[in-house]
């Protein structure tokens, strides 16, 4: 292991591959801070530049590319309200609001420390037990990957600073969005109202900025005549630093989000954004003061973005030693690969060793070069919020418009991330978080499909989730915490009659 290691510090830090993972990195970061275009786009647009390119060096800059990404969403999140992918959709509950208290520097140094730090744990995981997680992402089927989500969307629930029922019924409103579109096995559009732009379902990225991009726009329309996003924000390096106790505070956040990140990031078809979702669901159930969550609470930050950053590490487990892409981006690695006559699978260690552990040294290294680069930008960043309500948010709505537009070069896309702005709006007045309806729409589809799958194979026997081991531990969780919540809110009646 140690020989292995040195070899792709080697072949990492050569000259010409250290520029090719500073390119990516630095042009990753830049489209990251673009809201709406994101990694799939930057790599299907820079993929032909890497032909020429020396194997190493082609996948170390779209790799780059990859996590750099994920930095530069974390700065609009945080800054406008206004998340570029659902990876970061989560860190606008705490980031946004740390930055209208005049905190905004300190929640960007936490995000780039978050991500580093999680990014360094999913590699050191990634080398260690790399096969063992590959083993046990081949435990879960159908089964299990419907339990886990149905138990990730009873978390989703507790995002909400509000009533639990709020929180249960925007689940149920993303779900349903979440399948407009045409039927997979069916070929049935449902939803669509005859509109056929609707049967390739809506779009995340619409989704993600109407709810808290366009959404915010409108909650502070009646601000746009004068003054600054946040008139209290203070530029300088005093304004990053971190108040006494905060990172001993957020320590445990950025090691349980690693964690959970870690295990996503190696399941196919979950990755970052259920990650960072779940790692925000859990810190609030472990923090002693779950009130703060929502108002600007570190470790709402810290936790997500852990996650998400180690998610995009381990992503690469399964798409190198198995050749089995988790998602698009992953797919479009892997065909990277093959055009440079490298084929992914259990023999890539033997074959191709310093691709393999250079691409692995290289993550270190990109990860390494993004931290330095961004923490001198966060004074500039934070300068955007100096910027008056009537210049910040014509802006704002460009962007949302641009990205959206660029995802699928579609002008009704445009429409609709205007009407579910509207309806983000209307609902965050009624006391209805966007959070859970995002993740409801994320996990919709991938859970009908595992469900309609599990009970194909088990030819329509629903004891199927709690026969298998994992499903049946998943689907005890579920009940247990809906017995917790059940009885919780029983308790709460019994207290108010007695008073």
């Amino acid at each position: 292991m140690l020989d292995n290691i040195i070899l792709g510090f080697q072949t990492a830090l050569s000259l010409h591959n250290l520029f090719y993972s500073f390119i990516g990195v630095f042009i990753g970061n830049l489209i990251g801070v673009l809201p709406g275009i994101g990694a799939l786009a930057a790599i299907s647009m820079l993929l032909p530049i890497t032909y020429g390119l020396d194997p190493a060096g082609a996948l170390m800059m779209l790799a780059g590319l990859y996590y750099g990404t994920s930095y530069g969403g974390a700065t609009t999140t945080i800054l406008l309200n206004l998340p570029g992918t659902p990876t970061h959709a989560v860190v606008c509950l705490d980031g946004h609001p740390m930055a209208k208290q005049g905190r905004a520097g300190s929640a960007l140094l936490m995000a780039m420390i978050a991500s580093f730090i999680g990014a360094t744990i999913g590699i050191i995981l990634m080398m260690a037990f790399g096969p063992l997680l590959v083993e046990l992402s081949f435990k879960f089927g159908p089964a299990e990957y419907f339990s886990l989500m149905l138990l990730g969307l009873l978390a989703a629930s507790t995002l909400t600073t509000g009533a639990p029922l709020k929180g249960i019924a925007m689940v149920l409103v993303g779900l349903i969005m979440g399948v407009v579109g045409t039927d997979i096995n069916t070929g049935v559009a449902r939803f669509t109202f005859g509109i056929p732009e609707l049967q390739d379902g809506l779009v995340v990225v619409a989704v993600a900025m109407g709810l808290f991009g366009i959404a915010d726009v409108l909650s502070h329309a009646n601000q746009l005549g004068t003054g600054t996003a946040v008139s209290s924000s203070k530029i300088g390096w005093r304004a990053m630093r971190l108040q006494k106790g905060e990172f001993k505070q957020s320590a445990p956040a950025i090691g349980r989000g690693a964690g959970i990140g870690a295990f996503f990031g190696v399941l196919p078809g979950t990755g970052g954004s259920i990650a960072s979702f779940m790692s925000y669901a859990v810190e609030k159930r472990f923090s002693r003061e779950p009130k703060r969550f929502g108002k600007g609470a570190i470790e709402g930050v810290a936790g997500p973005e852990s996650a998400n950053s180690s998610a995009a590490q381990t992503a690469f487990i399964p798409t190198l030693s198995l050749g089995i892409p988790g998602d698009a981006v992953m797919a479009l690695m892997l065909g990277a690969m093959m055009i440079h006559n490298i084929q992914p699978g259990p023999q890539l260690m033997v074959e191709h060793p310093t691709v393999f552990w250079g691409l692995i040294a290289s993550f270190w290294i990109g990860n390494l070069l993004l931290l330095f680069l961004n923490i001198p930008l966060v004074g500039m960043w934070v300068k955007l919020l100096s910027v008056p309500y009537r210049l910040i948010y014509p802006a704002v709505l460009f962007f949302i418009c641009i990205g959206v537009y660029s995802a699928n070069n579609n002008l009704f896309d445009v429409g609709i991330v205007l009407i579910i702005g509207l309806f983000g709006f209307v609902a965050a007045r009624m006391g209805f978080e966007p959070a859970p309806l995002l993740l409801g729409f994320v996990l919709g589809p991938m859970m009908e499909e595992n469900f309609r799958r599990a009970l194909l194979l088990s030819r329509g026997d629903m004891t199927v989730f709690l026969t298998r081991p994992i499903s049946a531990v998943c689907m005890t969780a579920v009940f247990a915490m809906l017995a917790f919540v059940a009885f919780k809110r029983l308790k709460q009646r019994a207290r108010a009659v007695e008073s």
